[in-house]
């Protein structure tokens, strides 16, 4: 049952926007600005009634299967070289702060900045262009060997959304949009791969036309280290990163999200000056061996 609510969260999504608009709708015809008295039947039972229901459906949004494995996913890392990492499992689990869509132990990757990086939040007029984010267009590996069950290869890269407009529009009328669009408007571009112990990686936010120019499709197999595709700005982004996350199942909002670690890196202790403000102490929760927020980190 737990799944089945899961797996329909676009649904509970498309109703609370339909709902929203027809208690506007019913607003404005209370105020005369319709040619009908009141377009929710009922009286105050519909009334009630409608609020009882834009109630419960943030909270069928909020519904996560869960599962039992406790002991981690070791898998290569997705990238090479030196990068930093943000909403980490080496800082807490959940590391995203939910458990919907898979996103347990879910991690963020982002290049690590230069000189020349642009600043997380600024103020103006249009966000940065992707191309001038260290990371961007980087090669993204295979962390297992599988087969790719999914590609979504064709969504544009937007500019980033490091100013304080934009991120208002991310956090608001965009991000409803992309929700009610379902997981695929969240993640982007992405490549969904199903190892052969039958946990499932997904690989996101990945440049347009990467999948296809690194040949690969729905169906084919992979080996470990093979390239998927390369780092973007597509999906639910507000700069340029890699979002990375291990699951139970192929279908990503009923999925349950497993722990995943990475064999074959460095973490370094050092904090990437942009991300200061998010390096804690990690919490209890935290994987041993993971980046922490904030943290630099090599990988082989």
């Amino acid at each position: 049952m737990v799944r089945t609510i899961a797996g329909w969260r676009p649904l509970w999504a498309r109703l609370v926007v339909v709902l929203l608009l027809v208690v506007v709708l019913d607003v404005a015809a209370g105020l005369g600005l319709l040619p009908v008295d009141r377009l929710v039947p009922g009286g105050p039972v519909g009334v009630v009634a409608v609020v009882v229901a834009l109630a419960v459906m943030p909270l069928l949004m909020g519904v996560a299967p869960r599962s039992e494995r406790t002991d981690p996913v070791v898998l290569a890392p997705p990238v090479r070289g030196e990068w930093t990492a943000v909403n980490s499992p080496g800082q807490s689990i959940p590391s995203h702060g939910t458990r919907t869509r898979g996103q347990l132990s879910a991690i963020d990757v982002c290049g690590r900045s230069t000189a020349s990086s642009p600043r997380l939040v600024r103020w103006g007029l249009r966000g940065t262009r992707p191309e001038a984010y260290p990371g961007f267009d980087a090669p993204v590996h295979a962390m297992a060997a599988g087969e790719v069950v999914r590609v979504v290869d064709r969504q544009r890269d937007h500019r980033a959304r490091d100013t304080w407009q934009g991120l208002a529009w991310m956090m608001t009328l965009e991000g409803i949009v992309r929700e009610v669009g379902g997981t695929p408007r969240v993640l982007g571009n992405h490549v969904v791969v199903r190892h052969q112990d039958g946990t499932v990686a997904v690989y996101a936010h990945l440049r347009c036309g990467s999948v296809t120019e690194a040949a690969v499709a729905a169906g084919s197999r992979v080996g470990v280290g093979d390239v998927l595709g390369r780092v973007g700005n597509t999906g639910n982004t507000s700069m340029p990163h890699l979002h990375v996350q291990v699951m139970d199942s192929v279908r990503t909002d009923a999925a349950a999200g497993l722990p995943l670690a990475w064999s074959r890196i460095e973490t370094t202790g050092e904090i990437d000056p942009p991300f200061e403000a998010y390096a804690k102490e990690p919490a209890a929760s935290a994987l041993p061996g993971m980046p922490r927020n904030g943290e630099v980190f090599r990988a082989g």
